[in-house]
């Protein structure tokens, strides 16, 4: 008889400490009822009882957990956004489009054609030194 409570209190402490590790990683949107603070006292103080109570009733599941969202997907925050600040959003839209616009027209342009006469050193474009003597050193 001594062994199976010495066992059972192995286990009740086992289960305790468990316990209040669950209770302290918990981010506290997964705590209900009560703050983490206190879901930490009912913990510590009822060893048993408080761990019982806080896989019960206290914590929380996962999907109950908060979605964030972008700003342009959430309906509160786009109902929030006044209209001078979505004029001036969309005037801000318009100006850079048109800058890509033109960017996009600028990058369209042929190259213009060069002057035959205009070559890199000012001479005459048949007076390259090089020509006609490959092979051979000089």
């Amino acid at each position: 008889m001594a062994r199976l409570l010495l066992i059972l209190a192995f286990v009740a402490v086992l289960f305790w400490v468990y316990t209040i590790v669950d209770c302290a990683v918990q981010p506290p949107s997964r705590h209900r009822g009560v703050g983490k603070a206190a879901w930490m006292a009912i913990v510590i103080l009822l060893p048993v009882l408080g761990g019982i109570l806080w896989f019960l009733i206290g914590r929380g599941r996962a999907s109950q957990t908060v979605v964030r969202r972008a700003p342009d997907d959430d309906p509160e925050f786009l109902g929030r956004m006044t209209a001078s600040a979505r004029a001036e959003q969309d005037e801000r839209i318009r100006r850079l489009e048109e800058e890509l616009a033109q960017l996009d027209a600028d990058a369209d342009e042929p190259p213009r054609p060069t002057d035959p006469g205009d070559t890199p050193e000012g001479g005459k474009p048949g007076d390259d030194d090089t020509r006609g003597q490959r092979g051979t050193v000089g």
